[in-house]
C-alpha cells in the first residue's frame, strides 16, 4: 500500500529535530518518565531556558506523536532507538531509493569495514533470513 505525497512530506518532518530540539529530546529519553516540573527545572540547568521555554519545545515533540504529556508526566511514545531506525530508513528511502545495498555500496565505497562490522551485518541478514516463511 502506498502512502501519498502529503503523508510522505509529514512523516518526515516529524523526524527531523533541528539542533536543540535534538539535545532536548536526548534529556527526556535519558529522564522519562518526567514530571513537567523536574524537567523544566532540567531544562533550566542545561540550557539555561525559561519555563516557557520548555513548554513551547515540549509540544513540538509532543506534536510529533514522539513525547506525550500525560496530566504533567511526560512520557515517551516513540523510544530513541525506534526514532533513529525511523530516521535511518527515512534517509535510505529519501538518498537511496529505499535500496540498503546501495546505501551500503556507497558506505563502504569510502570506509572499508572491519571483520567485526562484516559479521555483525552478516548475523543481521542470517537472523531476518531465517525468520522469512
Amino acid at each position: 500500500m502506498s502512502i501519498g505525497i502529503r503523508q510522505e512530506v509529514i512523516i518526515i518532518e516529524k523526524l527531523k529535530l533541528g539542533e536543540m530540539e535534538q539535545k532536548f529530546a536526548e534529556l527526556i529519553w535519558k529522564l522519562a518518565p518526567v514530571s513537567t516540573r523536574t524537567l523544566t527545572e532540567e531544562c533550566s540547568k542545561a540550557f539555561s531556558w525559561k519555563r516557557t521555554t520548555t513548554y513551547t519545545m515540549l509540544k513540538r515533540l509532543c506534536d510529533r506523536n514522539i513525547f506525550e504529556n500525560d496530566g504533567g508526566t511526560v512520557k515517551i511514545i516513540m523510544s530513541k532507538e525506534d526514532f533513529f531506525a525511523a530516521q535511518g530508513e527515512e534517509f535510505v528511502n529519501e538518498t537511496f531509493g529505499g535500496s540498503l545495498p546501495m546505501f551500503l555500496a556507497a558506505f563502504t565505497r569510502r570506509k572499508k569495514l572491519t571483520r567485526n562490522e562484516i559479521e555483525e551485518i552478516q548475523k543481521m541478514i542470517d537472523s531476518h533470513h531465517e525468520g522469512e516463511d
